[in-house]
């Protein structure tokens, strides 16, 4: 059976870490967005504070399987 996606671009931050950014762009994703299969991650960022890491930003792609007509 073939499938067809859609890829939308989301920004996920975290003041911990740049996984945790992913995971929760990726858990709110899909509490909105069925069908949420895989992800890309196209920048890393985030923001200095006092010459610190005060938040990571992750620019990641999210596919999800469109729905059977």
């Amino acid at each position: 059976m073939s499938h067809v996606y859609k890829v939308i671009d989301i920004v996920g931050s975290s003041p911990s870490s740049i996984e945790d950014a992913i995971q929760q762009a990726i858990a709110r994703t899909s509490d909105t967005v069925n069908n949420v299969e895989w992800f890309q991650v196209d920048q890393v960022r985030g923001h200095v504070t006092d010459g610190k890491v005060g938040h990571y930003q992750v620019a990641i792609k999210i596919g999800f399987r469109l729905d059977e007509a």
